[in-house]
């Protein structure tokens, strides 16, 4: 029976291994973290797990609910309407309904129709591929118009994406309000999903039955190369350790990828893997003694301020989780070797805070109970004109080594339910070649 081992412990590897131990085979997933769930990684405050970075998933993600399902979890799931805003000209604005979108006073009537009827345009396109050589924003001033694009999506792309909004391109805008427009009962409203205990509950669930299943997982190793005989990986080497090998998926980011096997393939290749860029992350999550609003998900078009959004976990999760805190996060997005991004957890905090109260005044200092920052190096790729003409291969250089990571999920942008569906093409993916394999070495 071939080993296979599968390099990172997020969704992606989880479900591969889960899936793949199940089957019958051998599978060992090697986590450079002290836990597995990648980016749906959380802490503990009052006893409860929390995410990092903020996570839910909608209705229609399809490939998570049928995990969940296949877990026997469903009465995990929590379904709660969301309540979304916006923040402009210092003014928070509703936006959850159709009709809240005809009260939006910062546009004028026409712009606020053209606004709604972008849902209709997006899902006229028929052939995304079309979209490849045109950027979001060029796309988006001829669906919306210069009005709307410069109040409502302009800032939201540039606060996102930075000094590379100009070069995004349409596929992933188009892709996000299409799955947005997708979670949306007919009444315009919106129902996000949750995991009761957290997503670290749902991947704690994974891991009990991949260890059931006669799969491992060792936490705290770092890949650092691979042993390589006749073009083919024999061994995993982490440190001192070495894990021998037949086959082996990799779910890591393209950059940590490269570095694992810089000494065994052709530069060209490494060459091609570069040319997919990544913004990083940082996350200030907030546990608060009071509520900022009654709002989930505000967005902030104000293009002075830093942050595109801010999240109220708490009212989509009730606060008796959390010991009756507030749980806020301010997610930016940013280049690594941005002064922000390498700044401290308190001078992030003492940054950022003051931006928030210009949207809530009320809000002080003596209102944080605690805070926390946290860091990914790889949260984003930056999907840029035509990208499926640099995505990567699954196959690589190495016969028995194959890429499986969210910055080949295309045309779809990388979240959970995506991570999921990667996680089951990999497991197919390696056991038809297991099949192929023995089919072949059997004698005629």
């Amino acid at each position: 029976m071939p080993r296979i081992v599968i390099i990172g412990g997020g969704f992606v590897g989880l479900v591969s291994a889960l899936r793949l131990a199940k089957a019958g085979h051998k599978v060992s997933i090697l986590e450079a973290d002290s836990e597995v769930g990648g980016l749906a990684g959380t802490f503990e405050t009052n006893g409860q797990r929390l995410e990092k970075f903020y996570h839910h998933w909608f209705k229609s993600d399809t490939y998570v609910n049928e995990l969940v399902s296949s877990l026997g979890l469903n009465g995990h799931v929590v379904d709660r309407s969301s309540r979304t805003g916006s923040y402009y000209a210092n003014t928070i604005f509703r936006l959850s309904s159709p009709l809240d979108l005809l009260r939006y006073k910062p546009l004028s009537l026409f712009g606020r129709i053209r606004l709604g009827l972008l849902v209709l345009q997006v899902r006229l396109v028929r052939d995304w591929k079309s979209l490849e050589s045109i950027t979001a924003e060029n796309w988006l001033r001829k669906q919306v118009g210069n009005e709307v694009y410069g109040k409502v999506w302009g800032p939201l792309l540039k606060g996102k994406f930075g000094e590379m909004a100009n070069k995004v391109s349409a596929v992933w805008f188009w892709n996000k309000l299409a799955l947005r427009g997708g979670s949306r009962a007919k009444d315009g409203s919106e129902t996000l999903s949750y995991f009761k205990g957290g997503f670290a509950a749902l991947t704690q669930a994974m891991v009990n039955e991949i260890e059931q299943a006669g799969g491992e997982i060792i936490l705290s190793e770092k890949v650092d190369d691979v042993i390589v005989e006749e073009n083919k990986v024999v061994a995993v080497r982490s440190g001192e350790r070495t894990h021998p090998a037949d086959l082996v998926i990799n779910t890591t980011a393209l950059p940590i990828f490269s570095d694992i096997i810089s000494r065994h393939v052709p530069d060209e290749y490494l060459q091609k893997l570069a040319r997919v860029k990544y913004l990083g992350n940082v996350c200030l999550v907030l546990q608060l003694k009071r509520s900022l609003s009654d709002t989930y998900w505000l967005n902030v078009t104000d293009p002075d301020f830093p942050f595109v959004g801010v999240i109220e976990h708490t009212n989509f999760e009730t606060t008796e989780l959390y010991g009756g805190r507030h749980i806020v996060y301010l997610s930016k997005y940013l280049p690594t070797d941005d002064a922000l991004f390498l700044m401290t957890d308190q001078e992030f905090y003492e940054f950022a805070f003051p931006y928030l109260q210009k949207i809530f005044p009320d809000i002080g200092q003596d209102d944080v109970i605690e805070y926390a920052c946290y860091r990914a190096n790889y949260s984003q790729p930056i999907i840029s004109l035509h990208y499926s003409d640099i995505l990567p291969a699954h196959e690589t250089p190495l016969d028995n080594l194959f890429l499986f990571t969210m910055a080949q999920i295309y045309p779809e942008d990388r979240g959970t339910n995506y991570a999921v569906r990667q996680g089951i093409e990999a497991s197919d993916y390696l056991q038809e070649r297991i099949l192929r394999r023995a089919v072949s070495a059997t004698p005629d």
